[in-house]
């Protein structure tokens, strides 16, 4: 069967290709054979004499295409072909080619730039573009370029992008095989308002019924895989298999290989099966249309998943599983038009993803920019320098962005560097195996159950006996291993809490209501608890996954930590700050004292020894910020004010604002309240402010007063509506012919005029009209009223008088 896979059409121009030159790109469609054909066809070169690594984008698929390799030859893996994942390795003196992980591959090059006894390197399914897939090309290009002109390295690709790969490559030759066509129907099922789960159980029914073979269903995530579980456990004669990351080695054998009873299969599988496995049996796919990708959100430092729809690229590499061993069908669960509404591909990883690992990879690499390495896609600059900034923080990188000591030993750890400084730090307190144990369970998705409680998944886990547990202790036992380890240290009460918190200590958080749902980070983010998780009677959280976005994201992870270790743990972040609050409400400050870690208060109080400074200038900050209303401004300092604006002298709020530090300081002086400073100084700082030129301006333009021909004075109001305004008794006014006047522009000023009882009788800007008008009938009114008083027929030659008339009988009889 092999003899017929295309790919062996194409195989003796690839070993040309690598007889004559050190590079090539393979571009070779699903199904052709490229991944489990081209390392064993090159064991008989003579430039061959090393291993072969062929690198494959996940652990299932290494593992499978291992094994079938070794199948073809007749062998037991771990002879000539074996694999070596971070949970498992089978491999020996003996094998010639080793199928790794991609992430397996960027460690052994680090610390073996030479890649000693390697004879070549084949990066299967690069079109997938994963993080460490293109940092692992980089890495090898370069190390060709400067140390192995004699390595091979072979970019093989499912999609017609290899021209890409080659101009990276300077050049390298592409080297086109035809894929194994078999017959392909699609049917479009369209979007229904039902739960995910619910049609693709429903579809899966329908192709039970109306097509033959075993069913691939496509769905975002593990929990929509046991939703669609759970409906679908009733059918009769039907093998139902999960295939995901988080299952056992066994489990995912059982749902590639076909049934041993002959039942029709149905295998409920993450994006996961979607290129690289061939599954046994397969003829008919069920495309939910979504997948579950990682987005790393740089502002709030943290990876979140995001449920999107697949990529036409996507959809069509899991439509070809349908038929990859004969004719298949297809249902989409979307209409056939939406097809083209879907995004051409998926992002490459590069562009969303946390650089922090790349970034310190290539710093010890000796390239201070990772950018200047050769890349399909270059790392975004903003990222970089984002990571950079991490890995300061982490300790990992100098001021110099050089590598230092520690970031040394965090790369030489297979996790990111998160978890491997929280390794590394805790080893030296004597926790290095609690550590290890977190960066396992945090690594490895499903090892103890879903529980939020970190605590409680360690628990489940260790009394775990199945293949996958024991795997992972063992791998937390090496990790463990691996760091220097405090002997005689003090066991800790939490010592989950303790590696997390030193993971994340960005991640610590504080409850922030009585049912425990919402949560304040020392990072400044908030987070919300599942309320029925146990973990909301805690008053403190050591965080360590979230999910959706960074303002409101969900706890996937924590453990219970308590105040005496946060500070035991992050003393030396805990600042102690004063300062003084303002409450626009009463004009007064409030000085407090606070500890603080980060955005979180952990005590405080009222500062008794607080700096009169401090006070003085949060009393000024609060009228910056509230406005010179909040001054209790006397009737003088307003009048003053409002003659100012009638002048054309600017005293109005904003000029106040931008000169507020020449007169302000000095008023609240040795005060605490802006009610304290006395009305009369206000007026003099305002007079401060005004030059000479100016108050003998304000004062010719807008008097103060009105001198009435009775010699008495009125306050003129400037800020009446209608304009300059005074209120007077109209007898003040006799013996006036003129309309009194004001400014520049000499405004009529608007007369209220009174009774002798100062009741208002009229409102005049015209005087003269109103002697001649209506002011017969007015005196008629008033003699009436106020008989006493004089109430002349022509009051414009009248003496202005405030008397009686008796008074001034008598005032001129004394004269």
């Amino acid at each position: 069967m092999a003899d017929a896979l295309p790919i062996h059409a194409v195989l003796p121009d690839l070993l040309a290709t690598l007889r004559a030159r050190s590079s090539a790109v393979l571009v070779a469609p699903p199904g052709a054979g490229k991944t489990t054909a081209v390392a064993p066809a090159l064991l008989a070169e003579r430039w061959c004499t090393g291993e072969i690594l062929l690198l494959s984008p996940r652990r299932l698929a290494a593992r499978a295409a291992a094994e079938r390799m070794a199948a073809l030859a007749g062998e037991s893996v771990g002879q000539t072909f074996g694999y070596a994942t971070r949970l498992d390795t089978r491999r020996s003196a003996a094998t010639r080619v080793t199928v790794v992980t991609e992430g397996i591959f960027t460690a052994r090059i680090q610390r073996d730039p030479e890649l000693a006894g390697v004879s070549a390197v084949l990066f299967d399914e690069v079109h997938e573009r994963s993080l460490d897939g293109d940092f692992g090309l980089a890495l090898a290009l370069d190390a060709q370029a400067g140390l192995r002109e004699d390595l091979r390295l072979v970019a093989m690709s499912a999609t017609l992008d290899g021209a890409r790969f080659a101009a990276v490559m300077e050049g390298a030759p592409v080297i086109e095989s035809a894929g194994r066509s078999w017959p392909l129907t699609l049917h479009h099922v369209g979007r229904t308002h039902e739960r995910i789960e619910d049609a693709v159980a429903a579809t899966i029914r329908l192709a039970l019924r109306d097509a033959e073979g075993g069913i691939l269903a496509f769905l975002p995530g593990v929990a929509e895989i046991e939703r669609t579980a759970e409906r679908l456990e009733r059918l009769d004669d039907v093998a139902l298999h999960r295939l995901h990351g988080s299952l056992d080695p066994a489990a995912q054998r059982a749902a590639i290989r076909a049934e041993p009873d002959g039942r029709r299969k149905v295998v409920l599988a993450t994006s996961i099966a979607e290129t690289s496995l061939t599954l046994d049996g397969i003829r008919i796919v069920v495309d939910s249309g979504l997948a579950r990708r990682p987005r790393y959100d740089r502002a709030a430092g943290m990876t979140r998943l995001v449920t999107e729809r697949a990529s036409q690229a996507s959809a069509t590499q899991r439509a070809g599983r349908a038929a990859r061993q004969g004719p298949g069908v297809a249902y989409r669960l979307w209409e056939e038009a939406a097809t083209a509404g879907l995004p051409r591909f998926d992002p490459p990883e590069i562009l969303e993803a946390d650089l922090s690992a790349l970034v310190l990879a290539a710093a010890i690499w000796g390239v201070a920019d990772p950018r200047d390495l050769r890349w399909i896609d270059p790392p975004p600059a903003a990222a970089v320098v984002e990571a950079r900034a991490r890995l300061k923080s982490l300790d990992a990188l100098d001021d110099d962005t050089r590598p230092t000591p520690h970031g040394r030993a965090i790369a030489t750890l297979p996790m990111p560097p998160r978890l491997a400084h929280m390794l590394l730090r805790a080893g030296k307190i004597g926790q290095a195996r609690a550590a290890a144990e977190v960066a396992v369970l945090l690594g490895e998705r499903g090892l103890g159950g879903s529980d939020v409680d970190l605590d409680q998944r360690r628990r489940r886990w260790r009394a775990d006996r199945s293949p996958k547990a024991q795997a992972a202790r063992k791998l937390a036992e090496r990790w463990a291993r691996a760091v220097p380890d405090a002997t005689g240290a003090t066991p800790h009460d939490s010592p989950v809490a303790l590696a997390v918190a030193l993971a994340f200590p960005d991640r610590i958080a504080r409850r922030r209501d009585a049912s425990g749902e919402t949560w304040a980070s020392v990072g400044g983010r908030g987070f919300r608890l599942d309320p029925t998780a146990s973990l909301t009677r805690e008053e403190w959280l050591a965080v360590a996954e979230t999910q959706g976005m960074a303002a409101g994201a969900r706890i996937l992870s924590a453990a219970a930590i308590d105040l005496a270790t946060i500070e035991a743990l992050l003393g030396d972040r805990i600042e102690t700050q004063r300062r003084v609050d303002f409450d626009p409400a009463t004009g007064a400050v409030r000085p407090i004292r606070e500890r603080r870690l980060g955005a979180l208060r952990l005590s405080g109080g009222p500062d008794s020894d607080a700096a009169p400074a401090a006070i003085e200038a949060a009393l000024v900050e609060g009228v910056r910020t509230h406005g010179v209303t909040l001054l209790a401004w006397s009737d003088a300092a307003t009048a003053l004010r409002q003659r100012a604006a009638f002048a054309g002298v600017p005293l109005d709020d904003e000029t106040l604002l931008a000169r507020l530090d020449d007169w302000l300081p000095a008023l609240v002086a040795g005060r605490r309240r802006l009610d304290a400073i006395p009305p009369g100084a206000l007026t003099d700082a305002l007079r401060g402010l005004l030059t000479w030129d100016e108050l003998q301006r304000i004062d010719r333009i807008a008097p103060p007063h009105f001198t009435s021909p009775a010699g008495s004075t009125h306050a003129i109001d400037y800020a009446a509506e209608g304009g300059p305004r005074v209120e007077l008794r109209v007898q003040a006014l006799f013996g006036l012919a003129d309309h009194p006047v004001v400014g520049a522009d000499r405004v009529p000023l608007v007369l209220s005029l009174t009774s002798p009882a100062g009741r208002p009788i009229q409102t005049t800007r015209d005087l003269p009209g109103f002697w001649a008008g209506s002011w017969a009938a007015v005196a008629k009114e008033m003699r009436g009223r106020y008989p006493r008083h004089p109430w002349p027929d022509d009051p414009a030659a009248t003496a202005a008088t405030l008397r009686t008339k008796n008074a001034d009988a008598r005032s001129r009889g004394i004269r």
